[in-house]
């Protein structure tokens, strides 16, 4: 048998874990397999991967090695692999030994282990994995509240087709609230905790004022959708700011989310960000608070 050889992980199992450490993991090793020039296939959860190489569609006879990569080496759905390939030469990678006498490592011809018991640690894979372009990292704060505009509310749509769109777009994401608590950590416990997040990221997707405005204040470019028909407090804050970049819910759709996507990452984008917050600072447009004293008889 010409030699094949197939790489499989807990990112192979259907319902497996599908980690960052993993994945890139896998690349170090497919990364040493090209420069040797040597033939493989990579095993995906249907789940995470959908319509790739399938572990449980797979011919196992035009394998003659079987390769698994990271994680620990334990439980059943391992044994299985010992089982279901055991006419591949079997080996594992950059794994955990907690148990050396666990049938899912004995079933290896041969375990390189990153750790195990008595044996001296080894660098993990993912620590020499190819490197890879930064993507852009986008604060997306989204909200399903604002029950106050009753029938005109849009926002469980824009939630669903914001969620549905940031899918497809090569870029981290990371969740924002601007909800404050001192008791819990997955919230900011003051504004500036929150802001200095703000002050991290690329580019902010809202469909909440606050997200809007806080990102211009940190002088990042925001993709705003106003999720009230008709137009709401998003248009208005928009227009008072002089920011262009918002999508009426009437006209939510890929294209012209993508339109305010590019515009928002290019330089002039970035640059009418960075002008709103001098605004903001600057005092350049007056806000209720300039009226407050007139409105005390001051």
């Amino acid at each position: 048998m010409r030699q094949r050889i197939l790489l499989t992980g807990w990112f192979s199992f259907r319902g497996g874990e599908a980690t960052a450490g993993d994945v890139l993991a896998l690349r170090r090793v497919e990364d040493v397999l090209r420069r040797e020039d040597l033939a493989y296939d990579v095993a995906w959860s249907p789940a995470f991967r959908p319509g790739d190489l399938d572990l449980e569609h797979v011919r196992p006879r035009i394998y003659s090695h079987l390769v698994f990569v990271s994680g620990p080496l334990h439980g059943k759905r391992i044994t299985e692999l010992h089982r279901r390939f055991r006419h591949c030469v079997r080996i594992a990678v950059g794994v955990s030994v907690i148990d050396a006498d666990d049938p899912a490592v004995t079933g290896f011809h041969q375990v390189l282990a990153r750790d195990a018991p008595g044996a001296e640690p080894v660098e993990d894979l993912a620590a020499r994995a190819p490197a890879t372009p930064a993507s852009p990292v986008v604060g997306v704060v989204l909200t399903l509240g604002h029950g106050e505009y009753g029938a005109l509310r849009r926002h469980g749509e824009v939630s669903d087709e914001l969620t549905r769109w940031l899918a497809g777009k090569d870029c981290a994401c990371l969740e924002l609230d601007t909800r404050l608590d001192t008791l819990d950590w997955h919230l900011s416990a003051t504004p500036g905790q929150l802001q200095s997040v703000f002050a991290r990221l690329d580019l902010v997707v809202t469909d909440r004022l606050n997200g809007l405005v806080l990102g211009l204040r940190a002088g990042i470019p925001v993709l705003a959708v106003d999720p009230v028909a008709g137009g709401a407090k998003m248009t208005a804050q928009a227009r008072a700011c002089g920011w262009p970049a918002v999508v009426p819910v009437e006209h939510l759709d890929e294209a012209g989310l993508e339109r305010w996507w590019r515009w928002c990452r290019s330089a002039p984008g970035r640059a009418a960000a960075l002008r709103v917050r001098a605004d903001f600072a600057a005092g350049v447009v007056p806000d209720n608070a300039d009226e407050l004293l007139a409105a005390l008889g001051g």
